[in-house]
């Protein structure tokens, strides 16, 4: 009997974990009832009639991909090769000495997380010098479980203002310039998740130099080019500055938003070397941690992006696309916070426009959060990061109206 009560709960010992705090939001806007609910938790882009959105050139490189009846084999290692080349084009501009020379490697990754996991297991593999990374605080959720579970090392660096809900830029300079030399520093490239706090360029020239100076390790995550300000060179600026400074950088990528192939999960991960020898021996060490991970990645997103980046017809409307989503959030930005004045708020509410991408960080108390679901049925996390994609011209003046009730 002792060996029956012993293996019937293989698993008796295992506690029950907390809940993810952007899914239980949802789990939570699910059950209720009330017909002017809002969810303003969910991180992906929504039109203005509050439905998901699939872009007319993913349809028809879609369209394209099924005449041409491919096969469903397995793709390499690394992943599809002109994707590769068109994700480290569209990110580094296609001019670039590094794209040349052959001085870099890019492999396919399932999306923006697998890329970072990827990323972060080379980095705890291979970088000869520490295993220390500093993430910007507050970074986004899931970065600090990616790198740890890696076998990294997590710190902060000051990032966030809450006084002026702005990019404390003393702040991170201070802390930069205190970081032990040959760490890993990790900077999102554009539309910070989750404040929508970027620094501006002559910022970002500071950060670079202090970087340089300190000799540290940049790792760029850039999972919205293109969907923040709807100007992929604009979006990608910061990573070519710092490869311009001769920073070698390792950067992640995702099409998840600024393609909406969240569900495909394509993403790309790429580390610029000194050499094109050196991007032969990292490749081929990318490939040999790759393999026992998931063997390759899948084909069909990729096959998507692939096509639509180097048809011209189809790249020509994806940028027309990325830039009429940008504009909509830009746009509802502005709703919110005229309908804010309009509602006779004295607030300051200028950082609600001054920051960018899907996230907006209100400057909501936990306490006005929970009112403003209680009372207006309107779903966020506690740190008061709305999801500007949740807003619509239909349910922006509900909002306005809601945040003054709990704010004023």
């Amino acid at each position: 009997s002792s060996c029956i009560s012993c293996c019937s709960s293989w698993w008796s010992h295992v506690e029950m974990g907390p809940p993810d705090p952007i899914l239980g939001v949802t789990e939570a806007f699910k059950r209720d009832t009330n017909a002017k609910k809002m969810n303003l938790g969910v991180g992906a882009y929504r039109d203005d009639n509050g439905k998901p959105y699939v872009l007319n050139s993913v349809r028809k490189a879609e369209a394209q991909i099924a005449a041409k009846k491919m096969d469903k084999e397995y793709l390499p290692i690394a992943g599809l090769a002109e994707f590769n080349k068109a994700s480290a084009e569209l990110a580094l501009g296609d001019t670039n000495e590094v794209i040349k020379n052959g001085r870099y490697v890019t492999v396919q990754t399932i999306s923006g997380t697998g890329s970072l996991r990827v990323g972060a297991s080379f980095l705890q593999r291979f970088f000869k010098y520490s295993r220390d990374v500093y993430l910007p605080k507050p970074s986004w959720g899931n970065h600090t479980p990616i790198f740890r579970d890696a076998g990294m090392q997590l710190h902060a660096y000051r990032y966030y203002d809450p006084k002026t809900c702005g990019f404390d830029f003393a702040g991170a300079l201070d802390d930069i310039s205190k970081i032990p030399e040959q760490s890993v520093i990790l900077f999102h490239a554009c539309a910070h998740n989750p404040t929508g706090v970027d620094p501006r360029p002559e910022q970002w020239k500071e950060l670079g130099a202090v970087v340089k100076k300190r000799n540290l390790f940049a790792f760029f995550d850039m999972a919205y080019q293109g969907f923040a300000s709807g100007d992929i060179n604009r979006d990608s600026w910061a990573v070519r500055h710092f490869i311009e400074q001769g920073i070698n950088v390792v950067l992640s990528q995702s099409y998840a938003k600024n393609m909406g192939l969240y569900g495909e999960r394509v993403g790309a991960f790429s580390v610029i070397c000194k050499d094109a020898d050196e991007a032969k021996r990292v490749e081929s060490q990318l490939k040999i941690l790759i393999r026992p991970m998931y063997s390759n990645p899948p084909i069909n997103g990729a096959r998507i992006a692939a096509t639509i980046l180097t048809a011209p017809d189809l790249r020509k409307e994806w940028l027309e696309e990325v830039k009429g989503m940008a504009d909509r959030i830009i746009g509802m930005r502005k709703q919110l916070v005229a309908n804010l004045k309009k509602e006779g708020s004295s607030h300051n509410w200028q950082h609600i426009t001054d920051q960018i991408g899907m996230f907006c960080y209100t400057g909501l108390k936990p306490e006005q959060v929970e009112q403003l679901t209680k009372e207006f049925s309107i779903y966020m996390t506690k740190d008061g990061r709305i999801s500007m994609a949740g807003v619509t011209s239909g349910n922006v003046n509900y909002l306005a109206g809601a945040i003054h009730q709990v704010s004023k």
